[in-house]
């Protein structure tokens, strides 16, 4: 079987892979949700969808920095990595170890590739089909929804010290979009660190202060809500805003929830 993954790399499998190395927290979810949690022999820390996994696989580091000892004990069969979230120094020395899958995810259309790629790699794919679809329903009806509502300016925080926001070429921007948010950031690539004192606060409606990768709490709005006291500052949910592949089920019914009432 030959595949190519999202970087248009090819990897060739005599059979389906049955020992899996994720080293992608979005992507351990979507395995568990096609139906492949007893495949998964290795996590990272970060991997807490579903909340038992950390038991049932090997935790093999963080996202940035992996143990390759254990990951080459594990005798994987693919290791599955993010362009974003995996540097590209982890990649070339897992490939070393066994085949790499790298992800590349900036929209939906992405997602649903890579969905429709993991079916057909782990041999899933009525499951990856039915999830695909699940997906693009939900998106559709958040469509119709967000029409009616009115576009708003806003900054996504994901940092603290120093404050760094969402700019432009990121998922989360483009989810932004698709919630009638204009970032005000999106002239800035990739997570630019900001100064509070930036002109382009001054536009902002509303302020988004993301629970990951930093955990933004109550002290942190409460701050910003004294240096702005005519923008509306909220928590948000990051993994709705930022975890694509299943996730993503449940990420439009979020979206609804936020509009119909913290933004009303």
């Amino acid at each position: 079987m030959q595949v190519k993954d999202q970087l248009h790399r090819t990897l060739v499998f005599q059979k389906a892979p049955k020992r899996i190395v994720s080293l992608v927290p979005s992507l351990t979810e979507l395995l568990c949700d096609l139906g492949l949690k007893k495949y998964l022999v290795g996590v990272t820390k970060f991997c807490v969808h579903p909340k038992t996994i950390k038991k049932e696989a090997l935790v093999v580091g963080g996202t940035k920095q992996v143990h390759l000892d254990k990951i080459q004990l594990l005798q994987p069969d693919i290791i599955l990595c993010n362009k974003e979230e995996n540097t590209q120094n982890i990649v070339e020395q897992c490939s070393q170890i066994a085949s790499v899958h790298v992800s590349d995810i900036y929209t939906i259309d992405d997602c649903l590739e890579l969905i429709t790629m993991y079916g057909s790699i782990f041999n899933v794919e009525r499951k990856a089909a039915l999830l695909g679809t699940s997906i693009s329903k939900a998106q559709k009806s958040f469509q119709d929804f967000i029409l009616e509502k009115p576009v708003l300016n806003v900054a996504y925080f994901i940092w603290s010290s120093p404050w760094m926001v969402a700019g432009s070429d990121t998922f989360i921007n483009y989810l932004l979009q698709q919630n009638n948010f204009k970032n005000v950031f999106a002239s800035l690539k990739r997570y630019p660190e900001i100064n509070l004192n930036d002109e382009k606060l001054t536009e902002v409606d509303v302020v988004l202060l993301s629970s990951e990768p930093y955990p933004f709490k109550k002290e942190h709005k409460e701050t910003l809500e004294k240096q702005f006291p005519n923008t509306r500052v909220m928590l948000v949910d990051g993994e709705m805003f930022s975890w694509y592949g299943s996730r993503l089920k449940k990420a439009f019914s979020y979206f609804k929830r936020l509009h119909k009432s913290d933004l009303q």
